[in-house]
C-alpha cells in the first residue's frame, strides 16, 4: 500500500491519501491514522507540497512513427511524466498518417512496449476514409482528429462536401485543428514577397486570426447542423472565446474547446526573443489575446488545457518563417507554469479532471477514493529555477521556455500508483 502524507490539496487543505495497488482507496485531512502509517509498504511525507491528480494531456505529438529523430513515444512519456503527466492522448498527423485502423492497433502496440504513461491515439480524418471512421471502437479510440487547416503531416480537410461527411456521419467526438486554409493562403499572397522574411512576426501575419475565427465558426457551424460532438482545439484569440458558453465543467457540453500553455505564456511580443521557437499553428496572437485566454480559462468558455506537444530538432527551426517548422515541446513543463498563472483548484481542474470528464475517461483526473492512483506531488520552491535546455528530456533537447523563471518543480509521479501504464478507456 502507498501512502502519502502530509500533503497539500488543489483546495488548500491539509492531509493524506492511500493507494491499494493502481486504485486510490481512501483519503482524509489532518494526521495520517497511525494503523495506516504501520502498514504502508511505501509512505512518503510531503512536507506540505502539492499533491494532485496526474495532468491528462488530450493533445500531443509524439511523432512515432516515423519521425522518429524528432521525438519517439519512450522518449516523450517520459519527459511528459517527469512534468506530472500520467496520461496523454496522441494526434494522429505521423508517418504513415493513422488514418486506419490498422495504423492506430500498431500505435497502441508502440505504447504497449515503451510508454511509461497510460496512453490512447486518435484517428484522422481524410477524404476517403469515413468507412473507417465508422467502424472505431470510441471506447478505445479517443476521437477523430480533423485538420482544418494545413500543418505538419499534411492532412488538410478542408472540401465542404467531406467535411460534411465527417460532422454527419461520425459516432465518435471530433477534434479540430481550426485555421482556414484558404485565408492562409490568400495573406501568404498579399503579404508576397515578404519584406524581411527572418522576421517571425508575419508568422502571426499570415496565419491570422481571421483565419481561426473563420474555421472555428465554420466548425461549430457544421456541429450545430449535425449535432456531432465538436471539441476546437488550441483556440489562441480572443473573438474565438466568445464563440463558446461558459460553464464550470465540460459535462453536458456537445461543443467544447481548449487552450496550449504556449499561447497561454506567449504572444508576439516575444517572436524577437524567442525567434522561430514560439513559431507554432495556430500562431501566437497578441497580448491582448493572450489575457482573454487566461480569462476564458477561468469562466469555462475554455474547457481544458492541453499542450500541443510538438517536438522538432532545433535544426528544423532553423531559417526563415517561410521554412522553420512549427510546433514547440511543452509537456514537462507546462504544469509548473500553469500553476506559476492560475491557483492549484484551476489547475486540477482544467488539466486533470475537466479532460477525463470531456473525453469520458474512465476513473482519472480526481483524487478519490475508487479512482486510479495517477498521483503528481508539485513543491512550491524556496528560490526560483530559471529554466534551460539542459533541462529537457525530450529527445529533440530544446524548449522554448529557455529563460523562464518558474516557482514550482515536480517531486514524483506516480502512474497507477506505480503498477505501471495502460491504455485509456472512454466512454462513448
Amino acid at each position: 500500500m502507498l501512502l502519502i502524507h502530509n500533503a497539500t490539496f488543489p483546495d488548500g487543505s491539509r492531509g493524506w491519501l492511500s493507494a491499494d495497488g493502481a486504485v486510490i482507496a481512501a483519503r482524509g485531512t489532518g494526521d495520517a491514522p497511525a494503523q495506516l502509517l504501520t502498514e504502508a509498504t511505501e509512505a512518503v511525507d510531503a512536507r506540505g507540497a502539492l499533491l494532485m491528480p496526474g495532468v491528462i494531456y488530450a493533445h500531443v505529438h509524439f511523432r512515432e512513427p516515423g519521425l522518429t529523430a524528432k521525438a519517439t513515444i519512450a522518449s516523450e512519456s517520459a519527459a511528459a511524466l517527469a512534468g506530472g503527466v500520467t496520461s496523454y492522448i496522441d494526434m494522429p498527423n505521423t508517418v504513415p498518417p493513422t488514418v486506419t485502423l490498422d495504423a492506430w492497433a500498431d500505435k497502441m502496440e508502440r505504447a504497449a512496449r515503451t510508454s511509461v504513461s497510460n496512453y490512447a491515439f486518435m484517428l484522422g480524418a481524410t477524404a476517403g476514409n469515413l468507412a473507417e471512421l465508422q467502424r472505431a471502437d470510441y471506447s478505445a479510440v479517443a476521437a477523430v482528429k480533423v485538420f482544418m487547416g494545413s500543418s505538419t503531416g499534411n492532412m488538410l480537410l478542408d472540401d465542404d462536401s467531406p467535411l460534411r461527411a465527417v460532422f454527419a456521419d461520425q459516432p465518435g467526438r471530433i477534434v479540430v485543428h481550426a485555421e482556414d486554409q484558404h485565408v492562409i493562403d490568400a495573406n501568404l499572397r498579399r503579404f508576397s514577397p515578404l519584406p524581411d522574411p527572418a522576421d517571425m512576426m508575419w508568422h502571426t501575419r499570415i496565419r491570422s486570426a481571421e483565419s481561426c475565427v473563420r474555421a472555428t465558426e465554420r466548425a461549430l457551424g457544421l456541429a450545430s447542423r449535425y449535432g456531432a460532438r465538436l471539441h476546437v482545439a488550441h483556440v489562441t484569440t480572443a473573438a474565438e472565446t466568445a464563440l463558446f458558453d461558459p460553464a464550470p465543467t465540460p459535462a453536458g457540453k456537445t461543443i467544447t474547446a481548449e487552450v496550449s500553455p504556449h499561447h497561454l505564456l506567449h504572444c508576439r511580443d516575444d517572436y524577437p526573443r524567442l525567434g522561430a521557437r514560439i513559431k507554432m499553428n495556430p500562431a501566437v496572437k497578441t497580448a491582448a489575446d493572450r489575457d482573454a485566454l487566461r480569462r476564458a480559462l477561468l469562466d469555462g468558455r475554455l474547457d481544458i488545457i492541453a499542450t500541443d506537444h510538438a517536438p522538432h530538432l532545433l535544426a528544423d527551426k532553423a531559417g526563415d518563417v517561410l521554412h522553420a517548422a512549427s510546433g514547440a515541446p511543452m509537456a514537462q513543463f507546462s504544469l509548473v507554469t500553469m500553476l506559476d498563472i492560475f491557483d492549484p483548484a484551476t489547475v486540477a481542474l482544467r488539466m486533470a479532471e475537466a479532460p477525463a470528464t470531456l473525453f469520458g475517461i474512465r476513473g482519472r483526473g480526481r483524487l478519490e477514493p475508487g479512482c486510479y492512483a495517477d498521483l503528481v506531488l508539485v513543491e512550491r520552491l524556496a528560490e526560483p529555477h530559471t529554466i534551460t535546455d539542459a533541462d529537457v528530456q525530450s529527445l529533440c533537447g530544446w524548449t522554448p521556455l529557455r529563460g523562464y523563471t518558474t516557482r514550482h518543480r515536480v517531486v514524483r509521479t506516480w502512474v497507477n500508483g506505480g503498477t505501471g501504464p495502460m491504455p485509456l478507456q472512454f466512454d462513448c
